[in-house]
């Protein structure tokens, strides 16, 4: 029987498991798991069905011949504030998705990957680089001037593959991936906030257009894709004659349904661009703590973004009769987790 013994490793980690947890679960060793997942030794046929079982694979996701992309270069958000399992468990999401759009991209057109290059070096300080790059990035994909109606579209208008990770990875925060053929964008419905969302879709483009050979989780390249955010969702020149000197909430208010970004964002903008003075920008974030602001904006919640262009596909593939599971089975995906990663409108 055909085994591939990165599979193995792609489906524990798609669980979230640890070797030991797997090892328990199928009656076998820590060491023997570690072997199977090496390719050092291969597992006896009874042991193969028992990992399917334990895992929620069917036995022929271990059969695969389909060359893996590598996931590699992954910018997340914090390399603190989450657990290597935890980040595993993403990146095999992203991982399985790769399959799923490779068996979709034989059926349908999707858009040409069309994303800008400006490399800024991870030295770069204060230097204007990111907001060059933001700039740059607006004029090519939007070349007009004012809000970003929709990130989430403009991504995958430019050939992103846009996905929201399932709940059982809700720890890791937005994260992207330049990976070739398609360059990827995760986002994290746990936090449940348009306009953080769309701040964080606007950071991770930043990555994927400065970003390809920088070090993911510094403080500085960090740094950069928040700068390189803030002028792509609030142009420095479309949007200095309209932010406050003082914290005007009924201003701020109007502004933010306006530019679709949050509150806290255009008050640090304020400050950045000098419009802003220190002391009234600590005074206004003061006043956002004490009423509760900081955990949640005044004003009514607003549904996320949503990506459409992998659902739309499968829409596209079942009216030509190619349903579900048959794609599913052509990626070498389990039912359930197709339906996860791309759920049904």
């Amino acid at each position: 029987m055909l085994f591939d013994c990165e599979r193995l490793t792609l489906a524990r980690r798609l669980r979230g498991l640890r070797k030991n947890q797997l090892a328990q679960a199928v009656g076998t060793t820590p060491k023997a798991i570690g072997q199977y997942e090496a390719g050092v030794q291969k597992p006896e046929e009874l042991t193969v069905r028992r990992l399917a079982v334990a895992l929620g694979v069917p036995v022929e996701f271990f059969r695969t011949t389909r060359t893996p992309v590598s996931m590699d270069g992954a910018h997340f958000r914090s390399l603190r504030s989450t657990s290597q399992i935890e980040r595993d468990q993403a990146l095999a999401y992203g991982r399985i998705a790769t399959d799923v759009v490779a068996v979709l991209e034989n059926l349908v057109d999707f858009p040409e990957v069309d994303l800008p290059e400006y490399p800024v070096s991870p030295d770069e300080i204060a230097g204007s680089g990111p907001v060059e790059a933001a700039r740059l990035t607006r004029k090519a994909l939007l070349d007009e001037p004012g809000p970003v109606p929709h990130v989430v579209r403009l991504l995958e208008t430019h050939g992103v593959l846009v996905l929201v990770l399932p709940q059982a990875a809700e720890r890791v925060d937005a994260f992207s991936v330049g990976v070739h053929p398609r360059p990827m964008v995760f986002f994290n419905p746990a936090k449940g906030d348009y306009w953080r969302n769309r701040f964080d879709g606007a950071h991770e483009l930043g990555h994927l257009v400065m970003h390809a050979d920088a070090e993911p989780g510094e403080k500085i390249v960090e740094d950069q894709a928040h700068r390189f955010a803030a002028e792509f969702l609030m142009p420095a020149d479309d949007i200095a004659g309209e932010l406050p000197a003082t914290a005007d909430w009924e201003r701020l208010t109007a502004l933010k349904e306006r530019w679709r970004v949050s509150m806290s964002a255009l008050l640090y903008r304020a400050r950045t661009l000098g419009i802003m003075k220190e002391t009234a920008y600590r005074n206004a974030m003061s006043t956002m703590s004490s009423r509760g602001w900081r955990r949640q904006e005044p004003g009514p919640a607003k549904p996320l973004e949503q990506p459409t262009m992998l659902t739309r596909a499968i829409e596209i593939v079942a009216q030509a009769g190619t349903g579900r599971d048959q794609v599913a089975e052509r990626a070498g995906v389990p039912r359930s987790d197709l339906d996860l990663l791309v759920p049904r409108r």
